[in-house]
């Protein structure tokens, strides 16, 4: 039983868990912020702050989507972070508001691409150390200080020849 919880988590150990929406109507530029601050969390940390940010939705979305992957390889979300979140420019519709004189001004509704890869935490053996007591810690050292009194000559005066 051992062996093959070790082998399984020897299979994890590396795993990249990946999400991807496309063609989403939502400007690069207004998600990018929102990904750069979550992608310093924990993936944990990350669902339950961003109900709290504007423009969080679509993120969250494939946040979700990427944890619902990892949970069906058989992964928690305590051994989650983010490797990686790509925020890339879709495609643009064009579009156009009528204006007088037969003319229209342009209005380009931009899209972006979304892609979180996930990775599992690498669990590290902590390896105890003994510590060794010298008696050389043990020794205070102290250290006297002599006071330095300045000496001024009473016909002498500072700064002027005069």
């Amino acid at each position: 039983m051992e062996k093959l919880l070790k082998e399984q988590w020897t299979r994890l150990k590396n795993m990249e868990i990946k999400s991807e929406q496309k063609h989403l109507i939502i400007s690069p530029r207004k998600v990018r912020p929102v990904a750069d601050v979550i992608k310093k969390l924990s993936v944990q940390k990350a669902i339950d702050s961003l109900p709290f940010i504007k423009k969080r939705d679509l993120l969250l979305k494939v946040i979700k989507s990427a944890v619902a992957n990892a949970l069906q390889k058989g992964v928690s979300v305590t051994d989650l972070k983010f490797k990686e979140i790509q925020i890339g420019e879709g495609p643009r519709l064009k579009r156009g508001q009528p204006v007088s004189r037969g003319r229209w001004h342009p209005i380009k509704k931009r899209m972006s691409h979304i892609k979180v890869i996930l990775e599992t935490i690498k669990k590290e053996q902590v390896v105890e150390k003994e510590k060794v007591k010298t008696d050389e810690s043990k020794k205070e050292v102290i250290k006297e200080v002599k006071a330095t009194t300045k000496v001024v000559k009473k016909g002498a005066k500072n700064g002027t020849k005069s």
